[in-house]
């Protein structure tokens, strides 16, 4: 794999910290030492052909507002990429901040594999309203029995696939969300659609 330039910038909820004191250049491989340990399969949410050159995993947490921002960021190169990208998204809520995460990945969960994409991107652009009343609402809206969707959200029916993807992204040291990897290799630039698309460039 190419060595992948990158800004030394990591990000911990709501505060940005730089690393050694200051911004500074270095190969993905100085700087990452964490590759995943779980590579991206069909048993995986994605979107995009899963053998593309490109495979970009996000583990993500649909109340955290960095989320909602990495969201439109790769909307957008998924865009341009087209078929050259697979995107994957796995869950890691952060429950002791973020109240309504758990829910909501279980609402992504409950409305089956065929509308999850759908779920996914209706709960990163209404995320100011995510309690169970609203996760009924989006699941109705696309055409779903709201009362089954919220006893399965309510009963946990999918805590275990949640835990799977929690503990897949511990695995590979995620503490923080969203965490990227690019092919495997975690991604620690800044959160903005120019230097990710950069960092995807360089190994495409």
């Amino acid at each position: 794999m190419a060595n992948l330039l990158i800004a030394q910038t990591l990000y911990y909820g709501p505060q940005r910290f730089e690393a050694g004191g200051k911004d500074e250049e270095v190969t993905m491989n100085a700087h990452v030492q964490t590759q995943l340990t779980v590579p991206v399969t069909r048993r995986d949410h994605t979107r995009g052909p899963l053998h593309a050159p490109v495979t970009l995993l996000e583990y993500g947490d649909f109340e955290c507002p960095y989320c909602r921002t990495a969201h439109f960021i790769v909307q957008a190169i998924e865009g341009h990429m087209a078929d050259d990208l697979c995107f994957a998204f796995r869950h890691f809520p952060l429950i002791n901040v973020h109240p309504h995460a758990e829910h909501a990945a279980e609402a992504a969960e409950a409305v089956g594999p065929q509308q999850f994409w759908a779920m996914h991107d209706i709960l990163f652009e209404n995320q100011e309203a995510l309690a169970d009343e609203d996760l009924g609402e989006y699941a109705a809206s696309l055409g779903l029995d709201a009362p089954t969707v919220l006893t399965d959200v309510v009963s946990g029916a999918h805590r275990f696939r949640i835990q799977q993807d929690i503990a897949s992204g511990a695995d590979s040291d995620v503490n923080r969300t969203p965490t990227f990897f690019i092919n495997g290799l975690r991604y620690d630039g800044e959160l903005d659609a120019p230097s990710l698309l950069a960092a995807i460039e360089l190994i495409r």
